[in-house]
């Protein structure tokens, strides 16, 4: 597993980390709650052989959405978690509700994190803004002042954000320093051109030799702002939900049913992705320990997968995506452009 600096938090962090969603047994996406309430067996079961897996192979940052995750992952990192980075933040009391955008909520969010993850700090405190982006400088504000809070009180480490808003992202980055981690949806279309060496610090980082393949022409203002605040990226959404591959989502508890073809395209984008030296690391929702052993490979091979594929398959493959994006992925177009949503 390659490590990267997480920006000014200094922390090394694994390539591939560990995304908080997971499917239930029909292949759909776990999300706000279990049924009664209760974190079923399985499902205990299933994320503790994922996280097993992770740290076996050297996944140390886990990310987290939602109140059913977090009371997944607690009992998955129970006795363990000084192995794994947590970030984390509670969807329920999420600052992108007009009803939570107030200390209280945002206190209870963190609380809520800290209880049903069994812990008593969160690494990464990272609110979930409106995807448009958007927020007054005082809900900002307001955060960052709770964050002060907890951090003070030892509940939290670090402050992020996760937004889908180019621009208004820009505007944070540079108002407000507090925010030291940012989630950015990456899907081989909002690419950006080869860094220096010298314009970002590369400890412990490989050396990138990036196949032109995989950059393009798309706007990098956005990497120049995290590079000159020093502001650590964690991509998001590196397969646009699943919708990158032909295979069906995995059932929960059942044989992977992912074809060759779909595994080697996971691992190139995830190599392709790395390939851009400002970003730490890449979140990734895994169902089963074969995910792991396959996705972790993209850390391990990444300059062999660059050098070895075919460039126009991947085109291909990214092109059937974006001519087919179900309406809630339209944003995703926006991204790419830099346009605000509206």
């Amino acid at each position: 597993m390659g490590y990267r600096r997480l920006g000014r938090t200094n922390l090394m962090v694994s390539e591939i980390v560990l995304g908080g969603h997971f499917n239930d047994p029909r292949g759909h996406h776990f999300w706000e709650h279990f049924p009664d309430g209760e974190l079923p067996a399985e499902v205990a079961e299933n994320r503790t052989e994922v996280v097993s897996r992770c740290l076996d192979h050297g996944v140390n940052y886990v990310d987290i959405t939602h109140g059913s995750e977090a009371l997944a992952y607690g009992v998955a990192l129970k006795g363990r978690r000084d192995r794994i980075y947590i970030a984390a933040d509670d969807a329920a009391h999420a600052m992108r509700l007009d009803r939570h955008r107030n200390t209280e909520s945002q206190m209870k969010n963190i609380e809520s994190c800290l209880r049903k993850l069994g812990t008593d700090y969160l690494d990464v405190w990272r609110p979930q803004f409106k995807p448009t982006g958007g927020h007054r400088d005082m809900d900002m504000e307001m955060c960052v002042a709770v964050f002060e809070k907890a951090r003070q009180q030892g509940k939290v480490r670090f402050l992020g954000m996760a937004t889908h808003d180019r621009t208004w992202l820009e505007h944070v980055l540079s108002r407000f320093p507090q925010y030291g981690i940012v989630y950015m949806p990456y899907t081989l279309r909002p690419k950006t051109k080869p860094t220096t060496l010298q314009s970002i610090d590369r400890t412990q980082l490989y050396e990138p030799k990036n196949p032109q393949w995989c950059l393009g022409e798309a706007r990098e203002e956005l990497f120049q702002a995290a590079r000159a605040h020093d502001t650590g990226i964690i991509a998001i959404k590196p397969f646009v939900a699943g919708l990158l591959f032909s295979s069906p989502p995995q059932e929960f508890g059942r044989p992977n049913r992912a074809t060759e073809a779909d595994e080697e395209l996971a691992r190139l984008t995830l190599a392709c992705i790395l390939s851009n030296p400002d970003i730490s690391g890449v979140a990734v929702g895994m169902t089963s320990p074969d995910h792991v052993d396959n996705n972790v490979r993209a850390s391990l091979e990444r300059q062999a997968l660059l050098d070895q594929s075919d460039p126009q398959e991947l085109r291909d493959a990214v092109d059937r995506v974006w001519s087919h994006l179900p309406h809630e992925y339209v944003w995703l177009r926006q991204w790419e452009n830099g346009t605000v949503l509206t």
